[in-house]
């Protein structure tokens, strides 16, 4: 994943794995996304029984509303059982730990089966300087900590832990600045850049997550920026682009175009995105035009238009393909072999949620290609909104509950358990 500075793969061993690995996959339409033996490898027996018994809870999806509804009160009541249990179920299944580290066990076993991890400490929308401080020193002891683990490439940050919402919202709407709101968003741009600074000088790299179209201007403008301060010699920053968005294949496009112009790489991490349903229902209920494609195959149609032109591009883009989606990382697979590209060029990554598609995981992985886990870690209390998040988002995804536990039942029977 980095395109300098740490070696990709760890030593000897692993070069001659990954070297044995293409000659097992000569071509990409070998690899096999149903092959459970693989992906659930680092699994034991017990863990794996666990992963079925939880993905079967979540395919219920009036039991994870009435969860989700359940979680935020008891956070807001300080109920002392929350978090022990909690911390047992959804947290150990999406989350790497509560701490750096805490969570190398995770971090070592991942990369034992070839696999990379983004860093991407939980906390977010936050509302003070205080906290946004700390999410900044966060980050920063991320980046040291991926700085001595070769298994660590990126890490990822959210704006919204590091500036508030209503700012980026009267930006965008073009309020103009006074005195505090000046002085507040110097200290927004000072926290991004030590941050990239830092990320520049240890040889790591930060992934920035897209967020509200409404507050996504601000973000592109500070990202960008970031960008042309430091991405001359390699991709050390990452803006992400939500492909349901209509016009997010132009702007990568332009983006593109800017960065060859201004003489930087660009740093791009693809989506399909996280905020549909809020986003149609603001549209409706402020009566503008829907910022959302129609439906999923235009999002289809846009997200993989990406990924070729991505992939076209490589040399002068650092692209992520992070998706969950089946035909999108075959998609992008099948192009870095037909195009005779090394499949671990630093420019050329795929990454899945930790918890979710070890099916597309560990078998590209195997494959030799570049793939990594996004490792969300943090305090329960202050993960459990991005906990519940994600299990909202997933539960009301057609089929990628049953998906997820289909796979681990037939891996269940594989081995003779259940």
């Amino acid at each position: 994943m980095k395109s300098s500075g740490k070696p990709v793969l760890k030593n000897k061993e692993k070069l001659e794995r990954m070297a044995q690995s293409i000659l097992e996959y000569p071509n990409t339409l070998d690899l096999d996304f149903n092959n459970t033996s693989v992906a659930f490898a680092h699994k034991t027996d017990k863990e794996l029984k666990k992963s079925a018994w939880l993905f079967g809870l979540m395919n219920r999806h009036w039991l994870v509303g009435l969860g989700a509804k359940l979680g935020v009160t008891a956070i807001r009541l300080h109920l002392p059982f929350v978090e022990s249990v909690v911390k047992n179920t959804i947290f150990d299944q999406f989350c790497g730990g509560t701490t750096l580290l805490d969570s190398t066990k995770t971090i070592q076993t991942l990369h034992n089966n070839g696999v990379f991890t983004i860093l991407d400490y939980g906390a977010e929308a936050k509302e003070t300087e205080e906290d946004f401080n700390k999410t900044m020193r966060e980050s920063l002891r991320a980046i040291e900590f991926a700085s001595k683990n070769v298994a660590v490439p990126v890490i990822s940050a959210k704006i919204t832990g590091l500036a508030r919402f209503g700012l980026l919202e009267s930006i965008q709407k073009g309020e103009p600045f006074n005195a505090e709101t000046r002085s507040e968003y110097r200290s927004v741009l000072k926290r991004l850049d030590a941050i990239c600074y830092s990320a520049e000088q240890h040889k790591v790299s930060v992934f920035f997550d897209a967020e509200e179209s409404w507050i996504q201007i601000p973000i592109d403008h500070m990202v960008t920026l970031m960008m042309k301060r430091y991405n001359k010699k390699r991709v050390v920053v990452y803006n992400t682009f939500q492909m349901y968005r209509t016009d997010r294949l132009q702007f990568l496009i332009d983006s593109f175009n800017l960065a060859r112009k201004e003489g930087y790489l660009l740093g791009a991490k693809l989506v399909r995105g996280a905020y549909m349903d809020k986003e149609r229902e603001r549209a409706e209920n402020l009566r503008y035009p829907s910022p959302i494609h129609k439906d999923k195959a235009a999002t289809d149609e846009a997200y993989n238009t990406g990924i070729r032109f991505c992939v076209d591009n490589y040399q002068y883009i650092g692209s992520c393909n992070a998706s969950h989606n089946t035909e999108s990382n075959r998609l992008q697979a099948d192009l870095i072999v037909k195009k005779n590209i090394p499949r671990n060029h630093p420019h050329l990554n795929f990454c899945q949620l930790y918890g979710m598609s070890d099916n597309l995981t560990f078998n590209l992985a195997k494959a030799g290609f570049n793939v990594a886990k996004y490792l969300p870690y943090g305090p329960v209390r202050e993960v459990i909104p991005y906990l519940i998040r994600r299990a909202q988002e997933n539960s009301t995804v057609t089929g990628d509950m049953s998906r997820e536990h289909r796979l681990v039942i037939q891996e269940m029977k594989r081995r003779g358990i259940g």
